[in-house]
Parts: structure tokens; C-alpha cells; sequence
């Protein structure tokens, strides 16, 4: 997704919007990458607490907020939303609270909060606005595209990357292949970064 973002020129003068921030990894590439403002949220009280810690350390400015998705900004818009949620499909569609799973665990077909980023995205959005949407191959990117598109959004891909299966894919792994949602003996994903636009 940085690397996207830089190449593409995205965030450069514009007001960026980092939903599901983390450690607030990309709220910081898109200040480097010349963004006008920078704000990040997450629901995590730890996550919070990351991005504002490495947001001092770099000595970057960004306006740090706590709550659920974009609940902290509502009536706010943005000409760039970014969003690396958690997509990795779980035993249940009951969502972790206080566990690091919360990171990962995205229901059972890996598209709880993928749904409510696409629903909520046209309203946070100016016109003209961006949206940049990490995502993996096995929550069907087709869905993504059809979830945008029902709120005016126009979708497409435009980055891929394969990489192998990390701690929690490969713990998944077996559930995957039971769902048909992973070729059985494959241990590796694609990586696909969705752009919406506004018009």
C-alpha cells in the first residue's frame, strides 16, 4: 500500500483519512509523502497509543482518534482514505475484543469490517475523493468492487503482490481449504490493492 501510494502521488496535498491505523504505519508514509493532514483512527486503545507515539518520535504531525471505523470523523470528508483492515476469515463471525486477533480475525469469510469500510467510504469521501483498500485474495475482490459500487463508487485494482503465508494464514490454512476458499497445498496469497474513486 505505501508503495502504491508514493508511486501513484496519492496522498500529495491532500487531506488523508488512515481507518484501522495500527501503529500507524501508512498515517506516517502519507505525511512523508506530502500529505496536507494526516488523521488516523483505530478502535484499539493500543493502536492509538502507537501511532501518537511514532507519530512524535518522526516528529510528524497527525491528528490521532479512538473509535470504530468512521464513527471519530463523522461528517468530516477526506480526499484520500487508506485502509489495511483486518481480512484473514475466522472459525466465527463473532469479532475479538481485547485480543491481538482483533489485528486479523474478520469473520468467517474475512469480510466483516472489508463491508463496513466499503459502506461507509462515498460518505467520507470528497468529490473527487480516493479511496487505497489492502486486501487479501481470499475475501474475493469481486465483492469489494460490487460493495463500492453500490455506494457510487468506481473500483478497480491496481497493485498485486504474491507472498507467503504468514503465522496466521498458515494456522487458517485447513479451514481455508475446507471453506473453498484456498486451493488445498497452496501457502501462498495474493495481496491486492483496490482503488475507488468519487467522481
Amino acid at each position: 500500500m505505501a508503495d502504491v501510494m508514493r508511486r501513484g502521488r496519492y496522498a500529495q496535498g491532500r487531506r488523508v483519512l488512515d481507518v484501522g491505523c495500527g501503529t500507524g504505519a501508512l498515517a506516517l508514509e502519507a505525511a512523508r509523502a506530502g500529505a496536507a493532514s494526516v488523521t488516523a483512527v483505530d478502535l484499539s486503545l493500543r493502536s492509538i497509543a502507537a501511532t501518537w507515539l511514532n507519530a512524535r518520535a518522526h516528529r510528524i504531525s497527525v491528528h490521532v482518534r479512538r473509535g470504530d471505523l468512521f464513527e471519530p470523523v463523522q461528517g468530516k470528508q477526506f480526499d484520500l482514505l487508506l485502509a489495511n483492515p483486518p481480512y484473514v476469515p475466522a472459525s466465527t463471525s463473532t469479532l475479538p475484543r481485547h485480543r491481538l486477533a482483533r489485528c486479523w480475525d474478520a469473520g468467517v469469510d474475512g469480510r466483516q469490517i472489508l463491508d463496513r469500510i466499503c459502506a461507509g467510504s462515498a460518505q467520507a469521501l470528497t468529490s473527487g475523493g480516493m479511496a487505497l483498500i489492502v486486501q487479501s485474495e481470499v475475501c474475493n475482490e469481486n465483492a469489494t468492487a460490487a460493495r463500492l459500487a453500490e455506494v457510487g463508487l468506481r473500483a478497480q485494482v491496481v497493485a498485486r503482490s504474491i507472498v507467503p503465508f504468514g503465522p496466521v494464514m498458515r494456522a487458517r490454512a485447513a479451514l481455508l481449504e475446507d471453506r473453498g476458499l484456498l486451493e488445498p497445498g497452496r501457502r501462498e496469497e495474493e495481496i491486492v490493492v483496490v482503488e475507488a474513486y468519487r467522481g
